[in-house]
């Protein structure tokens, strides 16, 4: 016989209700963490916050000593390696404010060489410590102060004797004695050739940053000041007496004077023009311009040309004081130019092409 099962008492039904309460509990905490690992992976992979790494910097130390003395004067601490010399004066003229920047001078030995302001710490630097000498340039002027200062007195000295001022010559003489043109013709030329000093000086020459000492001014401005005195007292004077040749040697030599200046002139154009492309790995080269063929010929052309307006000048004038500066001129640029042709072959191995310095096939 078959027996009817009977329905479940309230009994029965109340513990499936707490078994099965039981069974899905579990299952929806795995739920739960189920979806929270999806929402992570979801955001991306968890990853830990950067590691700094503080680099290591070599801080120098500068000893600054006196020339003479051997005296401590500071010491200029946590000086960066990409420092340069001009840095350390900057903080050496904060400790001691007596003195400038610009009358600082810094060896690395006591009878060395001066050192430049470019010049970086770290090359300088044998171990932590630096040390330096120190010695008082004295009062320095800015090199445009001095080219200004130079050219700016010649141009105005030869206008006071031009005009013959009572002061320096005799009254009566210097109103009813006849002026030769060549007179006229040589203040021209005289005040045109540093006309173009001063102009160039202004806007075309890229002048450094540098300074020069007081005294060196002086005695440039002693040198030029002295002797344009000496020559416009000579071709302004009253008694003046024109050249030996007349017309056609004041005619050929102020052509000639004319051809120099302009060839010095383009001269200076096309050696900043190099500057300004940055091209400083070859030796500047002739362009178009004929003045600039010189170039081919010896390694200073500016110097020639410079050389050939005095000698016109000299040959124009007929005067002693114009031969005497423009041959102590060309000892002095000769000078300047065997040191320039000696840079040059250095740094642009011109060995091969044997240029001369200041003359061509000479000199």
């Amino acid at each position: 016989m078959y027996r009817k099962h009977k329905p479940s008492t309230p009994e029965h039904k109340k513990d499936f209700a707490v078994h099965g309460a039981t069974l899905l509990g579990p299952q929806n905490d795995r739920r739960s963490f189920f979806n929270l690992s999806q929402l992570v992976l979801s955001a991306g992979q968890l990853r830990s916050p950067p590691i700094l790494r503080h680099s290591k910097i070599t801080y120098f130390e500068v000893e600054i000593l006196d020339a003479q003395s051997k005296r401590q004067i500071c010491v200029v601490d946590k000086v960066p390696p990409s420092s340069t010399l001009l840095d350390v004066k900057h903080k050496f003229h904060k400790a001691c404010p007596q003195w400038n920047p610009s009358r600082i001078g810094l060896r690395l030995e006591r009878n060395g060489p001066y050192l430049k302001d470019s010049a970086s710490i770290q090359s300088l630097a044998v171990s932590s410590i630096i040390t330096l000498y120190f010695t008082d340039l004295g009062q320095q002027v800015s090199w445009t102060t001095v080219f200004l200062t130079e050219y700016s007195g010649p141009l105005l000295i030869y206008l006071l004797f031009y005009i013959r001022l009572s002061s320096i010559y005799v009254e009566e003489e210097s109103t009813e004695s006849f002026r030769h043109p060549v007179v006229h013709l040589a203040c021209f030329c005289h005040c045109l050739h540093y006309a173009r000093y001063l102009l160039e000086t202004l806007f075309v020459h890229k002048i450094s940053g540098g300074h020069t000492p007081l005294k060196n001014m002086l005695k440039g401005c002693a040198f030029y000041w002295g002797f344009t005195s000496w020559i416009a007292y000579y071709v302004n004077h009253p008694r003046y007496t024109p050249p030996s040749f007349g017309n056609r040697q004041v005619i050929f030599a102020a052509l000639a004077f004319l051809m120099c200046e302009a060839g010095n002139h383009f001269i200076n154009v096309a050696l900043v023009q190099q500057n300004h492309s940055g091209n400083k790995a070859s030796f500047p080269s002739p362009t178009y311009n004929p003045f600039t063929w010189l170039f081919t010929l010896v390694s200073c052309p500016n110097y020639t040309y410079e050389i050939g307006s005095w000698i016109s000048f000299t040959v124009m004038t007929q005067t002693l004081p114009v031969g005497i500066f423009a041959f102590l001129m060309a000892i002095q640029m000769s000078l300047w130019a065997q040191k320039k042709h000696r840079l040059y072959l250095k740094k642009y191995n011109m060995g091969a092409l044997r240029k001369t310095a200041m003359i061509p096939f000479i000199f």
